[in-house]
Parts: C-alpha cells; structure tokens; sequence
C-alpha cells in the first residue's frame, strides 16, 4: 500500500497531502498520486482519506518505540522501565527516576498529538465545501472534534502548557504561536466534544468501519475529561449514559464486561463488548527499521518491548513466547499488592519462578524483577509471518478507554459513596469473582490499580489524585515540577513556547 506523510516543522508547517497510514479496521484506502491542499476536498473519497489521516496518531498509543504506554507506565510505581541496560531508551529511562529535561524529552509525544490537531483543523476548515451528504460530511465534523479533543486532551495533561490551535498554521504564522491557559484549552475540549456527540453514531454496525468514533466513546471521554477537571457531577452525569442503568448488564451504548478478565487480551478479540476506544494494529503494514514510528508502521510495537530477551521454553507447560527487549517489568511492590488477586495470572507473568523450576531460560535486563506483563507479552502464535521485520508486526490492539476503567471513573466522580458507587465498584470485582468492599475513593484507587495495570493510566492517576509526591518521592518526584513534562526543547527555539517552570 502506498502511503504519502505530511511534512512539518517544529508543530506543523504547510500540508503537502492529507493522506497517512493505513491501519484503521475501518480503513483500506489506497492514495492516488499526491494532491495539493488548494486542490484537495474535491470529493467525499478525499474527505474520507483526510478523515483516515486524522485518526492516525492514535497509534500512539502502543505504536512505535515513542508511545503513550511505554512512557506512562515508565513513570509509575507499578513499573521499571528495564531493557538492556539504564541508557535503553533514554528518556524513558529518565522518566522513570524523574532526570527527564526539555532536551531528553522525545518530541515526538509533542508532535505527534499536533499532526493530529493539524489535520483536524484543515478538515474542519474544508469540508463545508466539499460536495456529499450533509449527514454524512456532519459526521466526519464530528469524528475529527472529537478526535482533536482527544488529541488535546493527551497534550495539557502531559505538558499544561500548551498552544491552542483551531486554524491550520502557515509559514509566514507557525513561529508566532504562544500558548493558551489550560482551562482555554479544556473549555475547547469540551466544546468539541459536546458538539461531536451530537453527530456521531450510536453504535458501529459495520466490521469495515470497527474503530471509528461513537456517541459512547465520546461521552466517555468527556466524562474524563470532567473528571480531570474536577467537575464530578457532569462528570458523573456522562459516565452514567456511558455505563447504564445498571452496572454488570448491557448499557444502552451496547458495552458489557466480558465475563472473563482474561479474554481482553486475546489477540483477536478486537472490538469487543468491553471496548469503548481502541487503538487498532495490523501485520499488514509490514513494518520495517526503515519506517518505524514514522506514522507508516502499522504495529503494536509494546509486544516486543515487554517481552523478556533470549526467551527459550524448556518445558512443553511453560508460555510459548518469541523474544523481546524486557522492558516495564513490574516492580517488587506491584508483585506483592496483586499476587494474590484473581487478575493476577493475566496481568503478570513471574519468569523468575518458571527459571527456578526449569521449564524456561531467559536473560535478565536492566533492573530485572522477573515479573513480565503479560497483558501484552508476544505469543509465537502472533508472529508476523508477512514481509518486514517480524518483531515490529505484531497485531495486539491496546484499549484506550475500556469499560471496567469508566465504571471506576463513575465511582470516583461520586465522591466514593453511595448505592450507585459501590454498584459501580462491585460490578468489576464480581467480573473476576470477589465479593464486595465498601465503596470509598482508597477502595476505587486500588481496584483501579489492579484492574488497569499495565495500561498506562496509574501515572495520570497519582498526579489527578494528588498522591503522586508520596508514592513517586522516593523515585525522585517533585511536587510542583513534575506533575508536567518539559516541553521538548526544540519546540522553544526560535518560537514563542515558553519552558515549563522548573525546566529551564
């Protein structure tokens, strides 16, 4: 397949094409030659191909050696960051013991999320005039909103300081760019998505179009985006739609627990009833060293960074697995608070154990623990058989909002009390089979801590709950620094973006 990228310079600078990767389960659409922003939009098949281009950088999530998981679970408690030896992956490795500066900051985690937004706006902007139906072109509108409040939503959480951009920069305007206050930007956010959930879906009924945004997906995540902002009761308000009258069942979105924790790491079970966002991966793309994280590689590159090096099974009992580059092992601490939780088999895997008994060799990496996760460890099963290199094609896709995570963020916003927090709350420990607790927020916190582990969210999750200080200090956190990245250091040359505080 062929496929044309935008070019940019520092944010974005001047579109040559809307056309990127295609890796959505929804998109198999094949460019034709290049076509120049002025002469674009001629149709709804290059409306719908700039549409593709504007959900691409959800492969963020777990695409690349730069994606939101490796570096979210770097930082928290729950994790090392591992590989080779402590300058494998340098800015994870800094995140990690909190030495993170504006110049080991990658900037693709700035970058990225702005071609997105970049993309957005230049869609936004044309599609008025493009000749198709009207309910259709609405939803396209709403698609790329809610697709760059997702995108904005990522950024003033990891960076606060950022600038707010609702037109397509130019040459002559890309360095004069300053940045917004962050409620501007959060008032944005909202305001995209509320007017999103008005033209979007409510449920996805064709295969071909799995991935695309929903009214559901939508109203999750502005319930988040509520949740972040401290505004519990509209927060609660739109997790309640999302999750249904009554939490176990079937929610009026079409979401329900599946009934084994487990099954949410089949490889092929995409899509399924528990997903409300998803980022989508594919061996088709046949990845290569060449294109890898450029947006062009289709796979699920956290499979290969988890799993553990020079793996070799000994015993026909023991896991089939290819070998990785063993990184986010988790920590001793993790190991001791889930070890006796029935989630426990599936989210870690102890190779330490299996060694001892004889049925695996592997090497050790960097801070080892022995403990691998292996919600997403690759299974020889998995292994690209395709063209390019078989450890950057594995298929996975990664959740970025799920079910059990929205009932939990229901059951905080209602402050931890009350008949429809502690259903919220033992709906998801009845999914794995524990009896109920008492609702309360340390309640919420450590089923959350358990039910996500491994998925990037137990970072945001101390900063939001302002418990970062006392469970990160002794990584070296501090408080009123490092609730915030710096802002990668070449974003600030010869611009208006001004540093972080702390980090200059």
């Amino acid at each position: 397949m062929r496929t044309v990228k935008i070019n940019y310079l520092l944010i974005v600078v001047i579109i040559i094409n809307t056309l990127a990767s295609c890796k959505k389960g929804f998109v198999d659409v094949t460019p034709q030659g290049q076509f120049l922003s002025d002469f674009y939009y001629a149709n709804q098949d290059q409306a719908y191909s700039a549409l593709v281009a504007v959900y691409d950088p959800l492969r963020k999530n777990s695409g690349g050696f730069e994606n939101m998981l490796a570096l979210m679970n770097s930082g928290s408690d729950d994790h090392y960051t591992g590989g080779g030896n402590s300058t494998d992956g340098t800015q994870l490795q800094a995140f990690s013991n909190y030495t993170m500066t504006a110049n080991l900051m990658a900037g693709s985690y700035w970058n990225d999320p702005y071609q997105g937004i970049f993309r957005a706006n230049v869609l936004l902007k044309k599609l008025p005039n493009v000749p198709m139906d009207d309910n259709l072109k609405a939803r396209f509108a709403a698609e790329a909103k809610a697709l760059r409040a997702f995108y904005y939503f990522n950024l003033v959480r990891m960076f606060r300081n950022i600038p707010l951009l609702l037109e397509p920069l130019t040459a002559s305007n890309m360095y004069q760019v300053e940045q917004a206050k962050p409620e501007d930007v959060y008032t944005q956010i909202e305001k995209d998505l509320t007017e999103a959930i008005t033209d979007l879906p409510a449920t996805i009924a064709a295969a071909t179009e799995a991935g695309r945004l929903t009214k559901g997906a939508a109203k999750a995540l502005l319930g988040k985006v509520y949740l972040y902002e401290k505004k519990n009761t509209l927060a609660a308000q739109q997790l309640a739609e999302v999750n249904g009258p009554v939490p176990g069942a079937t929610s009026p979105f079409g979401y329900k627990l599946l009934t084994k924790f487990s099954d949410l790491w089949v490889v092929s079970n995409k899509f399924n009833s528990e997903s409300i966002l998803e980022e989508t991966h594919s061996a088709a793309g046949n990845s290569d060293w060449g294109f890898w994280g450029s947006g062009r590689d289709e796979g699920n590159s956290l499979n290969v960074m988890v799993g553990p090096r020079s793996y070799e099974r000994i015993d026909a009992t023991a896991p089939d697995l290819p070998s990785g580059w063993s990184f986010f092992v988790f920590t001793q601490n993790f190991y001791d608070f889930i070890k006796t939780d029935p989630r426990a088999e599936a989210t870690l895997l102890d190779l330490n154990a299996l060694q001892a008994a004889g049925k695996v060799k592997y090497i050790a990496g960097y801070m080892n623990t022995g403990y691998f996760l292996n919600k997403f460890l690759p299974r020889k099963p998995d292994v690209s058989k395709g063209g390019g290199i078989s450890e950057l094609n594995y298929r996975q896709n990664t959740y970025i909002i799920r079910l059990a995570d929205t009932y939990l963020m229901e059951a905080e916003a209602l402050g931890g009390t009350g008949a429809r927090a502690q259903a919220l709350l033992d709906a998801v420990r009845a999914r794995v089979g524990l009896t109920p607790v008492p609702v309360s927020l340390a309640a919420i916190k450590n089923e959350r801590r358990a039910e996500l582990a491994g998925e990037g969210h137990r970072w945001f999750d101390l900063v939001r709950w302002g418990d970062a200080p006392a469970v990160l200090g002794s990584r070296g956190f501090v408080q009123g620094k490092h609730e915030v990245f710096p802002i990668p250091f070449r974003e600030t040359q010869g611009t208006k973006i001004q540093q972080n505080p702390l980090y200059n």
